[in-house]
């Protein structure tokens, strides 16, 4: 290699990486799921976040003006994969109902039983916060309506008309199994979640059948 190879390639090297705006957002998001995984949000300062994304305070401002908004960006984003992965899923049970269902409790089971699973990241972080308009609290709200859509969803077509009971029976659960499974860990009462899911399923099914006799 020349001289004025190398040189080039040194100042390459030394240029600062220019990254969208997007590319920063996800920087700086990863960054407090991390940091937010490990603790509490309020544990986590705004000047040790900055520090750890490697980006400039500056930066990180702009993106998001405050703590508040920086949380319930990262709810936001959470429930967007989570609810997106539980959308492939119900697409995958090709209009069986009772499948469905099912498949969102087996995503929760998995949930509760991976190493280091520490409770529902919605209800912990948005727990936190007191304001009932605070980002997190809204965000995990969000979250809650827009599950609680999709078991509805599923119910009714188990159950035309009376499907509002079974999806609240189901949500219950879900929230059970996450409490407890961050609690007591996966063999406690959190192991028995899948089963009770089957035993209501099994029941609304029933009822079906005997309302089209």
């Amino acid at each position: 290699m020349t001289a004025a190879l190398k040189l080039a390639a040194a100042d390459d090297a030394s240029a600062p990486v220019r990254r969208s705006r997007a590319e920063r957002q996800a920087i700086v998001l990863d960054t407090a799921e991390r940091l937010f995984a490990t603790r509490s949000s309020r544990s986590v300062g705004m000047d040790e976040l900055v520090r750890e994304t490697g980006l400039g305070k500056m930066t990180v401002y702009r993106l998001f003006k405050s703590k508040d908004e920086l949380v319930g960006a990262y709810l936001a984003r959470k429930a967007a994969t989570v609810l997106a992965f539980i959308d492939a899923e119900l697409a995958r049970c090709d209009g069986d109902p009772r499948a469905a269902l099912l498949a969102v409790v087996d995503h929760v089971e998995r949930e509760v039983t991976r190493p280091g699973f520490r409770g529902c990241p919605f209800t912990n972080v948005s727990s936190e916060y007191d304001d009932p308009q605070h980002p997190a609290r809204s965000a995990a709200a969000d979250y809650k309506f827009e599950l609680h859509a999709r078991l509805e969803r599923q119910a009714d077509e188990l159950l035309p008309g009376r499907g509002d009971d079974l999806a609240a029976q189901i949500h219950l659960i879900i929230d059970g199994m996450y409490l407890s499974g961050g609690l007591l860990g996966p063999d406690g009462p959190a192991s028995h979640g899948r089963a009770l899911a089957e035993k209501l399923i099994a029941h609304a099914d029933a009822l079906a059948v005997t309302a089209r006799v």
